[in-house]
Parts: C-alpha cells; structure tokens; sequence
C-alpha cells in the first residue's frame, strides 16, 4: 500500500520559492504535491476522522501527519565535501557516526573525501561505501575516488576504470598533485568521463615551508608571547596563502586546456575567488566552494593550535569577499569540509572541524541575519547548486517528482555550541559556547524522519 505523508503548518522555502501557510503532502519518498494549509486542513480533518472512527494508533488512518509547527521546511542539504574516515581512521568519525551528524545536520546527500587508510582509489571500494551508507539509511552517499593511486602523486590507471554516473568527483583531497603534467592526464581522462575533478589548491612545498613557522608561533602563543606568534604567524600566512594562490592560478590553467569541469574546494583567498570568478565568466565550466568556517572566522580572531585548518582562516577582507560572492552567486556551493578528529589528534595540530552539526546556523548566522542573504539564496547554496554540479536532478528543490529529502529549520531558534552533544566522533568545534541563530529542528530522507522529535 501506498504510504503517504502530509508534512503541513510551514512554510516552504527553496531556491525558487518562499510560501508561507503550506504543505506538503509526500507519497512513498517523493514530493507529491503542494498544497495551501487550507487544502491540507481537510485532508487533516479526513484523517483524524479515519482514526477516531477505527481506533487506530500511531497514523491518523492511511496518510500519517506531521505537524511542522510554523517552522521553515527546505530541500535537504548537500555536502561535497565531508570527511567520513572510513575505512582505516574510524577512532575519528566512521559511515555511521557521520550518517548520524549528517541528520542532525539537515544533510541528505554528501560526497565524501578518499583520504581514509587506506586511500580510496577504486570504483570498487567507492561503491562498497555507498553501499554501506544505504544500509544505515540516513544520508545517501557518494564516496570519491583519488586522482592518483593512493595519492602516490604519478598512477591515474585507475581512473579508466570509473563510470562518473557512479562516482562523480575525483579529488586528491588534503593533498595536491604536484606534478603538472600527472595532473593535466588526470584532467583529460575525466573530460572524457564527465567527471567533476575536485582540486584542494596549495602548493606542497610553499605548505611545507609555513610548517614550522605556524609551529613555532602556536608555542610561543602558549608562552603567552604574543608579538613573537604574531610574528611567526604572520610568515606562515603569507607563505600559506601563496600556496593557495599559485595552486589555483595553475589548476585553473590545466583545467581550461583539457576541458574538465574543475571544481575549487574551500576557496578562502580573495585572490583565488578573482581568479575563479574571471575564468566562469570566459566560459570555463568552472564551479567553487566555500566552507562555513571560512565565512564565520578569521585566522585573527581565532589564533590557536585547536583552530589550525587547511586552508587557514584568513583575514577579514577576505571572509568579506567570500560573503559577497556567495551572495552573488559567483561561489556556487557552500560546503562543510567536515573533518572530525579525535581530542588527542587535535591536541597535536591535526586540521580541521566537525562541521556538520553547526553548518546551517552559522550560515544562518552569517549570511542571513548579519550580512542581508534571503533564504532562497542560502537553500540555493546548500541545496540546489550542489544538486546541480553532482546532476542529482531528482533532489534541492521542494517541487513536486522530487526525492522527499528535507530539513525543518527553526530560523528564530537560538543555541549555545556544546561540542560534546555531536553526533559525531568528533567533538572540536571553533564555536564552542558560541551562540547561534537558525537551528534545524527535524530531517527526512527519502520522506522517512531520521532526525528529530
């Protein structure tokens, strides 16, 4: 029997709409149809008339009522780009605490990073792992694959192998291929392929360089010298954000000459945002992300070896220019860079958030109450954009034909960060004891709850 859904007292919000007084009315996973709180007040009525008269529990009769309580109900988010450690570095985040964080967080789809142990450098492993997120049943994943063997820096073999209706993106993620002509083969087997080559931009040896340097300052940071760390930090961030600069400016050149779509992870420089900004408009297929962290932090204001992240947060023009951009769409996608790390790894500078559970509201945050974004710009950010660029033609808007994956968000609803109430593996949070606006109060995935009361 058909199982429908009747999610009603919302409003609807996605890239192209914002209604207040609706519904949607959900049929076996897929938006059916939408309706006015008056259209679904009948079907409310008919419904609990069913119960009453049958004594049923649970449902009301055959169609089952979901009250959103006036809250805000939008396409679930996608994510390209999350670090679920799976397999090899499980004591940090596995398949199914990252599920978990991903529900919490609003996220239906994600695309997950290869940088487990071992690499991920099969179709075969890849789909292994999809497989596996199906069988747990909260998000469904796309698990990508390395541009090099096990980021070995010369064998792209393997990419002969992949059917980019499968897996999507390639990336070396946490990592740059250095040498440039690897990379340039690399880029015309996925031209050829249709896939979408994900470039994390920084150049290895001006990364190295900046090392010590940031090493250096983060210990006299604990001496309590601070002109010293700003010194030392300072030299590291020129040197990291040259890393970034060159590494983009080279991709973006690769990538024009063998026709790939090249995708830019957490662009964070104002410089590399020019430089991808100027290429789309001379008709490159061209797509950039940009994380939360890099929209709601500066390395200035959050000094510190628990906040060390790659890229590094940068200064205030640039978390501006990333801001604009987005607005204007010139930054396609905002993504999470979700990278959970254990309480010891983070002791010891490992880099990265977990930044699953806070995404929407310090976007919300950050882009809508303090910097003037509508919310159909942000749900065209985290929803249908990334739809767009993975070809997931079925989700990232609310219409009807499309998968049933939806967040509820309460847009007035604040919250104080406690990193020890995440779901996932990984607690670190820069915004802890942070107070944030926009909190996400229940999430469905294919029109099943799997988040919330």
């Amino acid at each position: 029997m058909e199982h429908k859904t009747l999610l009603y007292n919302a409003r609807l919000v996605d890239e192209t709409m914002d209604r207040e007084h609706s519904a949607l009315l959900i049929a076996d996973g897929t938006i059916e149809k939408i309706l006015t709180d008056k259209e679904a007040a009948s079907l409310v009525q008919a419904a609990r008339q069913q119960k009453t008269d049958t004594g049923r529990n649970g449902s009301s009769g055959d169609l089952e009522l979901y009250d959103a309580q006036g809250h805000t109900v939008m396409p679930a988010f996608i994510d390209m780009h999350a670090h679920f450690r799976d397999p090899g570095l499980t004591q940090k985040e596995d398949l199914a605490s990252g599920s978990r964080a991903a529900a919490a967080g609003g996220f239906g789809s994600l695309v997950l990073m290869p940088n487990t142990s071992p690499v991920i450098s099969s179709q075969e492993v890849a789909l292994s792992n999809n497989r596996r997120g199906a069988e747990i049943g909260l998000a469904e994943l796309f698990q990508s694959v390395s541009i090099t063997r096990n980021f070995g820096g010369t064998d792209i073999s393997h990419l002969a192998g992949l059917d980019a209706k499968l897996v999507p993106l390639i990336t070396e993620d946490g990592h740059e291929v250095q040498d440039s002509a690897v990379m340039f083969r690399a880029m015309q087997v996925a031209a050829q392929k249709k896939l979408i080559v994900s470039c994390h931009c920084e150049a290895p040896f001006l990364a190295a360089a900046a090392r010590p340097l940031r090493t250096a300052a983060l210990a006299e940071l604990e001496k309590g010298n601070k002109e010293e760390a700003a010194r030392l930090l300072a030299k590291a961030d020129e040197l990291l954000r040259l890393a970034e600069d060159t590494a983009t400016d080279r991709n973006i050149r690769l990538a024009a000459q063998a026709g790939c779509h090249l995708h830019l992870c957490h662009v964070s420089t104002a410089h590399c945002l020019e430089a991808a900004i100027r290429a789309k408009k001379a008709g490159q297929d061209l797509s950039l992300e940009v994380t939360p962290h890099h929209i709601g932090l500066t390395g200035e204001a959050m000094p510190g070896i628990f906040n060390i992240v790659n890229p590094p947060l940068r200064a205030e023009e640039d978390r501006q220019a990333l801001i604009e951009a987005l607005i204007s769409g010139d930054a396609d996608a905002i993504a999470t860079d979700h990278a959970p790390h254990t309480a010891e790894d983070k002791r010891k500078g490992s880099p990265g958030f977990s930044g699953l559970e806070t995404a929407f509201a310090v976007c919300y945050t950050n882009l809508v109450l303090d910097s003037g974004m509508d919310l159909r710009t942000l749900s065209a950010r985290m929803s249908a954009a990334p739809a767009r660029l993975l070809s997931l033609n079925d989700r990232g808007l609310l219409k009807a034909g499309c998968r049933a994956d939806l967040v509820i968000v309460d847009p007035e609803q604040c919250r104080t960060v406690r990193g020890e109430a995440f779901q996932s593996r990984g607690k670190y949070t820069p915004w802890e004891g942070s107070e944030l606006t926009g909190q996400v109060t229940a999430t469905f995935h294919a029109g099943r709850k799997v988040y919330g009361s």
